[in-house]
């Protein structure tokens, strides 16, 4: 593997993520052919009057070649105190894109996904679209994509929904100099035959790079869901920052 890179967060957690996956904020930038790839794990143990454990993680593995582009992406965190999960949500994500034009490709991708807090036992997705490059730019990228995608979803309250949803993203990238970076992605999930049933997301990343190894990273994620399974809110968000240190 020609380029390994590991992240380990120094203070604030920032595995906070939404039911959407951001999969843009993975896409490692480069010109070069074959393997990439992150990994990140943090571990924590609180003791006063309630015990608190909490175990993230997440892992990136990426594979370039002339035309084809393959993403294999996973993430997962567990909070828990004295023996019962307060939060417990995993997601498993594989995506392809094969450029089939300078600036449109072909776009697939399976996912998986668990969310507590969301009620959901398992969410699955298969989708089928394409991407499309609106910007010649190194240091400004913008992206819109446009997919079918097909949800099977069962939740903790004995319930299951299948779909077919239209998702569309609009993505932009921007690069002012090598210190400094901003990621952000606006997703519109409809059902096809009720587009009065939908999601949307906005995750947002922004990076400031200290030196050749540490840099400070800061998130916010906001998601919206028309018809969330009973019990919970339409509205959720979070803010997170971090430390990160790569080798």
């Amino acid at each position: 593997m020609k380029r390994i890179l590991v992240l380990f967060v120094l203070f604030i957690n920032f595995y906070g993520w939404s039911q959407i996956l951001n999969v843009e904020s993975f896409r490692i930038r480069t010109d070069t052919t074959g393997w990439a790839g992150k990994v990140g794990l943090n571990v924590s143990l609180v003791k006063n009057t309630k015990t608190l454990t909490k175990i993230g993680g997440k892992a990136h593995l990426q594979y370039k070649t002339g035309k084809s582009l393959i993403l294999l992406m996973g993430q997962y965190e567990l909070l828990s105190s004295n023996a019962n999960d307060l939060i417990d949500k995993s997601v498993l994500h594989l995506r392809y894109n094969y450029k089939i034009r300078p600036k449109t490709a072909l776009e697939t991708f399976v996912q998986g996904q668990k969310n507590s807090i969301s009620k959901i036992d398992f969410r699955g997705l298969f989708g089928l679209g394409f991407r499309f490059k609106l910007s010649k730019n190194e240091k400004f990228r913008y992206y819109l994509g446009t997919t079918a995608m097909y949800e099977l979803e069962k939740t903790s309250l004995n319930t299951k929904e299948q779909h077919w949803r239209w998702s569309n993203y609009f993505s932009f990238s921007i690069y002012p100099n090598e210190h400094f970076s901003i990621i952000s992605t606006t997703y519109f999930q409809p059902v096809f035959d009720n587009f009065s049933d939908y999601r949307t997301a906005s995750p947002n990343v922004l990076i400031f790079k200290i030196d050749k190894h540490l840099s400070f990273k800061t998130a916010f994620n906001y998601y919206f869901d028309t018809t969330p399974v009973t019990g919970v809110p339409k509205e959720q968000y979070d803010l997170n920052s971090g430390i990160l240190y790569a080798f």
